[in-house]
């Protein structure tokens, strides 16, 4: 106040302190604490010219300490830069995903039952363990047979994951001659958001449906199909490797479950003598 004109008098009886404690402060030495504080100053901001503007708290840290060998600490380091006015470059914006109600509605609200294949289509992703690391599966079911008509298994669980298993299932299900309509139902994970997953779909007719966030009911007959794989394959052994796990997944549906598995609720058939079965009453 005193620096921008104001009596030291009226300026000091402002702030309620006493005028000789203002004089006695103005011929106080400075503290070694003000001392260190404009010397790591200084050297924050040679720092950050030298970065040329893109060195953020934690790169000035560590160059303070490993290139220079000052002890400092981060949140100092954070408070003077704050003072002088410095910051790092951000990183790009990330853009936000769409939010999966903006991508599809429940079209299904637990109701599986269909009377023809390729009506409904239920889908999710499943992981178990090996001794190298984590496989992930993603399935799609045609809720009519059961049958698995896609499946894709990877090490990471990523939008190429499912949208794999959602090509073979077009692939190997649909035609020109396909009626258009099929709903493909899975819950809000990101991958089923995700925009190559959702293109994929749309561009073959496929109406996209979403169950609500954290309820295992709104897709129960994919989770009742993973509850019965983790029985019959994933819980009765340790797997050494991802490759030894992959293979016998692909086993187990294509071979197992598709061809030999007798389900209750298809009349103790298999999924395909099932489908076979329409066929020849249709004819």
């Amino acid at each position: 106040m005193a620096a921008d004109g104001m009596a030291i008098q009226v300026a000091c009886k402002g702030l309620g302190v006493a005028e000789s404690g203002f004089y006695e402060h103005r011929k106080r030495a400075p503290s070694e604490r003000s001392i260190r504080h404009a010397m790591l100053t200084d050297l924050i901001t040679q720092i950050h010219l030298e970065s040329h503007g893109i060195y953020g708290g934690r790169r000035v840290h560590a160059e303070l300490t490993l290139g220079r060998g000052v002890l400092v600490g981060h949140n100092q380091v954070q408070l003077l830069m704050r003072r002088a006015g410095l910051a790092g470059i951000a990183g790009r914006r990330r853009w936000k995903r769409i939010l999966p109600d903006n991508i599809a509605t429940d079209r299904v609200e637990r109701q599986f039952n269909r009377a023809g294949p390729n009506q409904l289509w239920v889908t999710d992703i499943t992981e178990h363990p090996t001794r190298e690391g984590k496989v992930y599966c993603c399935v799609i079911l045609d809720t009519y047979s059961r049958r698995v008509v896609g499946w894709s298994i990877d090490s990471s669980p990523t939008g190429a994951l499912v949208t794999n298993a959602l090509g073979m299932a077009i692939d190997s299900r649909l035609d020109k001659s396909s009626e258009p309509g099929t709903i493909i139902h899975s819950d809000q994970g990101v991958q089923f958001g995700s925009w190559a997953f959702t293109k994929r779909a749309k561009d073959s007719g496929l109406l996209a449906s979403m169950g609500s966030i954290g309820d295992c009911y709104d897709n129960s007959m994919i989770e009742s199909f993973w509850s019965r794989m983790q029985v019959e394959l994933l819980d009765r052994k340790k797997w050494n490797t991802r490759l030894e796990l992959a293979n016998a997944i692909f086993e187990y549906l294509e071979i197992w479950h598709n061809r030999r598995r007798r389900h209750s609720q298809l009349g103790w058939l298999t999924p395909i003598e099932f489908e076979r079965n329409r066929i020849i009453t249709v004819a």
